[in-house]
């Protein structure tokens, strides 16, 4: 272990996590806890904020316990979290007059339709880099305001404050002294203007969001404020930031443009890194902020799969068909082939490039001497279905990308789904030695802005690979299988 020591909190969509890192790096200790999800209606997903800060603070005093180093060591916090969610707050007292909306909620399916029937998607792209759609801040925000009893008159009154969870944890570490977030979390709300790096009046008004509201954006390696001694026993600079796509693009150490990487998490997103000129996608991908430092900013092509690690969930908790996600790799393996299953994971819609919100899922081609096996193989073979889907899209909008694709998150040690990618991609596929890049890409912001690291050159250089799967079928089978996977979407998005 070689301090100075990083503690990198990792709030996800079912887990909070805290990994220390050392400066060449290295994974110390690890701490996590799920916590419950709330659904109150079809579509419909909700945290309690309370839970999230409770195990935040859990999660982080464990992982420095389990590690026995001194505070002293430790140089700076940083964090990455789940994007698009939404915590309103009494600005007064630090109370959430709510239950966070979760990015997968579909409540405003409607209000972005008319939305876009109204013509103003054209705008909002243009400004944001994003589609109309209920994955993102703004109308989970106007939902709040308008469904909350008195919550509209007090954010009028600048009683009330809007953060995604960041911006919350922020505030809460630092005793409700700092509201700010970043411009990769920022550029998630529909509310901020990407190109010109500010809130936007316009799309303020269009959803009729007061700006008193919104927290202040700063750097993603900056020093953001301090913790409160009272949760460390000492008062720790949190100095790096980012939403957790761009924080794996970071970790992974996607500098450069044509580099991508993909998260396997409950969700499955890809960024590919286009450079410091932003341009609009014409392939339905988004554009976003990748990352700013000392006031210049990178940006990415982001594609956005809403179903990955949740459809193996689904196969263990809803059909039972297995205990633990572990078990789909021996699953896929003991059967020969697909059978001719598919599935369309579109339980809460479907993503890019498709967006289509009222898409639902399917299970096709059963016969009856399909197994369960064949269900589960399915299942991992969906995750990289939609990644070509992505692949070929960022191609058509940026133009080749780089040799090979970086993945990580839960589901990169399945070593079956990682060569069936690099089959149905047909390019290969680079598995890091560290596979928690996202926890590393938001050591690295603080690390940068703390002096542990010098620049993006020495980060670039700690990053190791651990296994290259590279593409292993012909041609004709590849496009077999695709044939199969494109008239499935085309059933599930039949409505």
């Amino acid at each position: 272990m070689q301090a100075p020591f990083i503690l990198a909190i990792d709030q996800g969509t079912t887990s909070s996590r805290c990994i220390l890192f050392d400066s060449t790096a290295a994974p110390i200790a690890t701490a996590q806890r799920e916590f419950q999800q709330h659904y109150p209606g079809p579509g419909w997903v909700e945290h309690d904020p309370e839970d999230i800060w409770r195990d935040t603070v859990a999660v982080m005093r464990e992982a420095v316990a389990t590690a026995k180093v001194e505070h002293r060591d430790i140089a700076a916090i940083g964090i990455t979290n789940q994007r698009e969610t939404v915590v309103v707050w009494e600005r007064a007292t630090g109370r959430p007059i709510h239950k966070a909306i979760v990015w997968q909620d579909r409540r405003t399916a409607d209000l972005c339709a008319r939305l876009k029937e109204s013509g103003a998607e054209e705008m909002v792209a243009r400004k944001t880099g994003l589609l109309l759609d209920p994955y993102f801040s703004a109308t989970k925000l106007a939902w709040i305001l308008d469904n909350v009893s008195g919550a509209r008159a007090a954010a009028e009154r600048g009683e009330l404050a809007f953060g995604t969870i960041d911006c919350f944890l922020l505030s809460r570490l630092t005793g409700g002294k700092v509201h700010a977030t970043d411009p990769t979390n920022a550029g998630r709300t529909l509310l901020f203007n990407i190109f010109e790096q500010r809130w936007d009046e316009e799309l303020l008004r269009l959803f009729n969001i007061p700006a008193s509201m919104l927290p202040q954006v700063l750097d993603n390696a900056c020093v953001f404020g301090h913790a409160d001694a009272a949760i460390l026993g000492a008062s720790i600079p949190i100095a790096g930031m980012a939403g957790d796509q761009q924080a794996a693009l970071f970790g992974q150490g996607c500098f450069r443009p044509g580099m991508a990487k993909s998260t396997y998490g409950t969700g499955c997103f890809m960024l590919m890194n286009i450079g410091e000129q932003g341009a609009l996608s014409k392939n339905r991908m988004l554009t976003t902020p990748a990352y700013r430092l000392a006031g210049k900013t990178t940006y990415a092509l982001e594609g956005a799969i809403f179903v990955a690690g949740a459809a193996v969930k689904w196969l263990r908790d809803s059909l039972k068909i297995i205990t633990h996600a572990s078990q789909t790799h021996d699953m896929a393996t003991r059967v020969a082939g697909n059978h001719g299953v598919y599935m369309v994971p579109a339980f809460v819609g479907l993503g890019a490039p498709y967006w289509d919100p009222a898409a639902r899922g399917l299970i096709c081609g059963l016969s009856f001497d399909a197994t369960d096996a064949h269900v589960a193989r399915a299942a991992l073979e969906s995750v990289a279905y939609q990644t070509m889907d992505l692949i070929d899209a960022m191609h058509a909008d940026a133009g080749p990308a780089a040799a090979a694709l970086r993945i990580d998150g839960g589901m990169a040690v399945n070593d079956w789904l990682c060569q069936f990618l690099a089959d149905v991609i047909g390019a290969p596929v680079e598995r890091p030695a560290i596979v928690e890049t996202t926890a590393l890409g938001a050591a690295f912001l603080a690390g940068l802005a703390t002096g542990v690291w010098s620049g993006l050159d020495e980060i670039e250089k700690t990053w190791r690979l651990e296994r290259r799967f590279t593409p292993a079928i012909e041609d004709a089978e590849r496009k077999r299988l695709v044939a199969g996977w494109r008239d499935a979407v085309k059933r599930a998005l039949m409505h």
